[in-house]
């Protein structure tokens, strides 16, 4: 007869916040931006600093550094200003910043969820008691028009696995430098004919035009140059509009160093992610000198095209972003915390409904055979199978925390046991789930769903924060060696 894994749900609550607003650029087009504009300006010196005295008295304690806002946000339509007849030195200080006020709003990031968390060592274990662990929790926030992003929360786990949530910051910031990436030639036009198969001249005439090292914007002047010499079809505007939006999808990003992790917003950035940054799975990885990088596969979404990526960070200050390439670019893709066999290792599900693996000598690149792992077997994943997060070694195997849906479209938690050096072998999987939505976690943005981006391993016990119905979070801890032992001896 099976017997049930025990699980301790804990009494811990992640839920939307909505007075966690961000100041981001307020858009209203070319024509609307110049009436604005020439309103400011036709206000008298007095005025203009009436008006923005009070746009201070009201914003100014509810973000960092809001002037420096209204200057990039100012810098971002400054162009238009060729459109009037006033110089642009002209104009008074206070008139540009009151300019940039109009171009500001204020974003409720989690107004609508807060949710699919993963977990991560903090890279900061000092001052810490024995049997504790300092954390690092990344959900994926809502907000309106169900644009996502990452922010985090940060604690510290007890010796009895409760975590205590450090203050959780008001003053949310973007990043404060966003540097562009240097793209070579050969990887970019590979990713583009994957995206965009077959032998329309837009794609000749790029390739010729291209050099072996380009910037963004030298990529825009050579699109431009071809869309002018290209018959103005479907094939040709596709591509050259597929190559703009993948060359966005490369940069840098610095946070300053006065923010605490739960101020910092990685907000969609790039023109791949306007419409949002999906489940990113964060994974602590160790190299063979055994010093740790941050990575985090998510999803960037557009409103059109999904584009998988790779978000790599040493310290959660500093950020790089990459797309990921090859038969793997799908949604859901986990990486390995270590090389296996001296190769980068991925789980990942490229047709929606099973669990492959694929290894790379690049952890970017995936363009290797991947291996078919994991198919739904058990009735509660006769739906789909997927992971809920990078998998955990131990000395059992690979854990891997499962999600599956079953009946009535029910998103439920499992887990499997994959071969230590070659895990695309399957040596266990629970014929049950370890959770499924209780009462009070059914009801959501969308019902019946537990889900989580990650899992760790303290005290001997598994910590896995998940989201409840695509609203909040919370986390449960389950006895390791019972979950192991319930995988290998699933009759005991």
């Amino acid at each position: 007869m099976y017997k049930p894994v025990q699980v301790t749900r804990k009494d811990i609550y992640f839920r939307p916040d909505t007075k966690r607003v961000l100041a981001r650029f307020f858009s209203l087009g070319d024509e609307r931006s110049l009436k604005v504009i020439r309103r400011v300006l036709q206000l008298s010196d007095e005025k203009q600093k009436e008006v923005f005295g009070q746009v201070l008295r009201s914003y100014t304690k509810r973000h960092r550094s809001i002037v420096k806002v209204f200057e990039r946000n100012f810098d971002r339509i400054r162009h238009l200003l060729e459109q009037i007849e006033t110089p642009t030195d002209k104009i008074s200080m206070t008139a540009k910043l009151l300019i940039g006020s109009y171009f500001t709003m204020e974003y409720s990031i989690e107004a609508a969820a807060l949710f699919n968390p993963s977990i991560v060592e903090h890279p900061d274990q000092t001052e810490l008691y024995k049997g504790e662990k300092r954390v690092i929790i990344s959900f994926r926030a809502t907000g309106e028009g169900h644009v996502s992003s990452i922010v985090f929360r940060s604690g510290y786990i007890d010796i009895d696995n409760n975590i205590h949530l450090d203050v959780v910051g008001t003053l949310l910031d973007k990043p404060i430098n966003i540097k562009s990436h240097r793209y070579h030639k050969n990887s970019f036009i590979s990713k583009l004919v994957e995206l965009h198969p077959g032998n329309a001249l837009a794609m000749e005439k790029l390739n010729h035009k291209l050099t072996e090292s380009f910037t963004y914007e030298e990529l825009k002047r050579y699109v431009e140059e071809t869309r002018a010499e290209v018959p103005n079809d479907d094939d040709n505007n596709n591509i050259l509009k597929q190559a703009i939006w993948l060359a966005s999808s490369h940069y840098e990003m610095t946070f300053s160093l006065d923010t605490s992790i739960s101020e910092r917003v990685i907000f969609p950035i790039s023109d791949t992610e306007k419409r949002g940054i999906e489940d990113a799975r964060f994974v602590q990885f160790k190299t063979a000198k055994n010093e740790s990088i941050y990575y985090a596969t998510y999803t960037a979404y557009d409103g059109f095209s999904i584009l998988p990526k790779l978000l790599t960070t040493k310290d959660f200050y500093h950020f790089i972003v990459k797309p990921i390439h090859g038969e793997i670019a799908n949604k859901g893709a986990a990486l390995f915390p270590r090389k296996i066999n001296g190769k980068y290792a991925m789980l990942c599900r490229i047709d929606g409904e099973n669990n492959y693996i694929a290894y790379s000598d690049y952890i970017n690149i995936w363009n290797e055979a991947v291996h078919l792992v994991q198919e739904p077997m058990s009735p509660y994943e006769f739906v789909q199978i997927g992971n809920c997060g990078s998998p955990i070694e131990t000395a059992a195997g690979w854990l891997i925390i499962t999600h599956a849906v079953g009946p009535m479209r029910e998103y439920v938690i499992g887990a499997s046991l994959l071969d230590l050096e070659k895990p695309h072998i399957e040596i266990g999987r629970l014929a049950l789930p370890i959770l499924t939505p209780n009462d009070e976690e059914r009801e959501g943005y969308v019902p019946n769903v537990v889900y989580s981006c990650g899992a760790i391993v303290h005290n001997d016990q598994l910590i896995m924060p998940y989201a409840m119905s695509d609203y909040a979070s919370t986390y449960a801890t389950i006895n390791l060696e019972n979950l192991i032992q319930a995988i290998l001896q699933p009759d005991i």
